[in-house]
C-alpha cells in the first residue's frame, strides 16, 4: 500500500502498519496554512540583528549600531565584521564558517526560488565571506575566534558596550585546526559557486582562498580544539574530530573547481576520513549526513558512480530519520518535533530538514524512492516530513505559538540575547557596564528589541517551552539554526 508517499509491501505485518498510521497522522497540518514568504524575509532579516563591525547604511535593524571596532588589533589585523554566533559577543569562527556554508547552499539549491529576497540572502552572506577573508588573510594561519568566551558570558551587555578581552586567536602549523580550517574553505567554496553570477572577480577570490585554506587544513592536520582548548570548549568544542570537515572541504572544493584532485581525494579518502561514521549527524561539529547528501547529487544525476557509496550512506540518514521505522536513531516529541538531546535543539531540525528538502529534490530528478528495509520513502514523503517540522517552528505545536520572533500573534519574547533584552543605545545612551545588565536579564519584561526572524532553541522532549532568558538552551537563538531555513522557507515559499 501506498499513502502520502511511504510505500509498503501487501504482506506488511500489522504492528508495521500501526507504526505508518502514526507516521501519517505525524504529518497531519494543524493551521490552515503559513505565510512562508513572510517567514524567510524575518530568518534572512536576523543575520543583520547578529553582524559585528562597522554597520552598513541599509541596515534595516535600526536599534543595533556599530560595535567591536577594533577587533583583531591585538594581532595586528583587521577582523571587524563578521557574526556574533548567538545570544553573547564572540565571535566564534568554527559556528560562523558552518553557518556560512549553509546559507550558500540554500542559495544554491533554492536561490532561483527567493525571488525579491535573494538579494538579502547573497549580502547575508557576503557579509559572512569578507570576514572569512580577513580571517585567512595571513597564509598558514587561520584566525578563528575573537573575544574571550568567559568574560564575556560572564557579563550581559550590549556589542555596543563591550569592554571584555577581545583576545584573538588562530590556528597554524604549530597549532593544527583542520576542522575549523575544513570547514573555512568548504564556506569559501560554497560561496565561490553564488558569487559567480553576482560578482565573478570575487567569486574567485573566494575559490582561490579556499584551495589554499584546504591545503593547510589537510596538510596539518589537528583539531582545533586540542590547540586551543581553554578558549572554544566548552563552547564549540570539536567532539567529533576532524576527518569529517577535510571530506566536507574537499566535497565543496570538488563541486566549486571540478578539479580532479578533489574528487580523487575524497575516493581515496573516504574510509580513511570515515565517511560512512555517525550518517545521521549533521551540524556545525559533525558534517557526515551533510557530505553524504551534497556528493550524493551526482550519483543521482548518473554522473559519478564512483561515489556510489556515499549514496547507500544518504539513503541510510534518511532511514535513521524516519519516524515509526525500527531503527530509527531520532527521536520525536510528542507533538512531531525532531529531537536530540542537548542544547539548541531547533538547529538539529533545521539542519537535518534541510538534508531531507535537498535530498527529495534530487531523488525527485532521479525518479528515484528511498529503500528502507521493507519499505521505501519517495521524494513527495521526505518533502513533507521536512514541511512538518518547518511548520511546527511556525505554530503548528502543542503550544499553538511560533518559535521565531516576529512571526505570528505568538512568539518568544524574552530571548535569551543580550542586545535584544538590554535596552537600545537610542532608548539609553549612556553606557550600561558588565553587571549592570544583570537586572536586564533577570528582568520578566519581554525584551524591548525585537530581533526580527530569530528562531530560539525551541521546546523540550514534552514540547515544553520556558519562555525565560535563563534557560538559555531553549531560548537562544543562533546563525546555524537560521541558515537551513533560509533554504527550507524558500522552497515551501515558491511551491505552498
Amino acid at each position: 500500500m501506498a499513502r502520502n508517499g511511504l510505500c509498503l509491501p501487501g504482506n506488511v505485518p500489522a504492528f508495521r502498519a500501526t507504526l505508518v498510521l502514526s507516521l501519517l497522522l505525524l504529518l497531519q497540518p494543524i493551521s490552515a496554512g503559513h505565510d512562508y514568504h513572510d517567514a524567510l524575509r524575518k530568518s534572512i532579516l536576523f543575520f543583520e540583528g547578529q553582524r559585528s563591525g562597522k554597520l552598513p547604511p541599509d541596515q534595516r535593524l535600526k536599534w543595533r549600531r556599530d560595535s567591536a571596532l577594533h577587533d583583531g588589533s591585538t594581532a595586528g589585523v583587521d577582523l571587524t565584521g563578521g557574526y556574533y554566533d548567538a545570544g553573547d559577543n564572540v565571535k566564534f569562527g568554527f559556528p560562523m564558517a558552518f553557518t556560512t556554508t549553509l546559507l550558500a547552499w540554500s542559495i544554491i539549491d533554492f536561490g532561483r526560488v527567493m525571488g525579491t529576497e535573494q538579494r538579502n540572502a547573497v549580502k547575508a552572506l557576503r557579509w559572512g565571506t569578507d570576514y572569512l577573508l580577513k580571517a585567512t588573510a595571513v597564509p598558514g594561519v587561520v584566525f578563528v575566534q575573537v573575544g574571550d568566551p568567559y568574560p564575556d558570558h560572564n557579563c550581559w551587555e550590549r556589542p555596543e558596550d563591550m569592554d571584555t578581552r577581545r583576545t584573538v586567536y588562530k590556528i597554524d602549523h604549530n597549532n593544527p585546526g583542520s576542522d575549523v580550517a575544513g570547514e573555512t574553505a568548504a564556506a569559501l567554496a560554497a560561496a565561490s559557486i553564488v558569487f559567480r553570477s553576482h560578482d565573478p572577480a570575487y567569486s574567485r577570490l573566494l575559490l582561490n582562498r579556499a584551495v589554499r585554506v584546504f591545503e593547510f587544513a589537510d596538510t596539518h592536520r589537528g583539531a582545533y580544539s586540542s590547540s586551543l582548548k581553554n578558549a572554544v570548549c566548552p563552547f564549540y568544542c570539536d567532539v567529533n574530530g576532524f576527518q569529517d570537515e577535510l571530506l566536507w572541504g574537499a566535497a565543496w572544493l570538488h563541486k566549486a573547481s571540478r578539479r580532479r584532485q578533489y574528487r580523487e581525494y575524497i575516493v581515496r579518502n573516504e574510509v580513511v576520513l570515515r565517511a560512512g561514521d555517525t550518517i545521521n549527524e549533521f551540524g556545525w561539529d559533525n558534517k557526515h549526513a551533510g557530505i553524504n547528501i551534497l556528493i550524493s547529487k551526482e550519483v543521482l544525476m548518473g554522473k559519478a558512480d564512483y561515489f556510489e557509496s556515499f549514496k547507500q550512506n544518504a539513503d541510510g540518514f534518511i532511514c535513521s530519520v524516519l519516524p515509526g521505522l525500527a531503527h530509527t536513531q531520532v527521536q520525536y516529541s510528542p507533538g512531531g518535533l525532531i529531537f536530540k538531546p542537548g542544547g539548541s535543539n531547533m538547529q538539529h531540525v533545521t539542519s537535518l530538514s534541510f538534508l531531507l528538502l535537498t535530498y527529495s529534490n534530487y531523488l525527485s530528478h532521479a525518479n528515484k524512492n528511498v529503500p528502507c528495509g521493507m519499505t521505501s520513502a519517495s521524494p513527495a514523503f521526505l518533502k513533507q516530513l521536512a514541511k512538518r517540522q518547518v511548520d511546527y517552528i511556525l505554530g503548528d505545536n502543542p503550544l499553538r505559538m511560533s518559535y521565531m520572533v516576529g512571526y505570528g500573534p505568538r512568539y518568544p519574547q524574552r530571548i535569551h540575547h543580550r542586545g535584544s533584552s538590554l535596552p537600545s543605545v537610542q532608548a539609553h545612551p549612556a553606557r550600561i557596564g558588565c553587571k549592570a545588565g544583570s537586572r536586564y536579564f533577570m528582568s520578566p519584561n519581554p525584551n524591548p528589541n525585537k530581533l526580527v526572524g530569530a528562531v530560539v532553541g525551541g521546546p523540550n522532549s514534552s514540547d515544553a517551552f520556558p519562555d525565560s532568558r535563563p534557560y538559555f538552551q531553549e531560548s537562544e537563538p543562533t546563525t546555524y539554526i537560521n541558515a537551513p531555513l533560509v533554504g527550507l522557507l524558500s522552497y515551501f515559499a515558491a511551491h505552498y
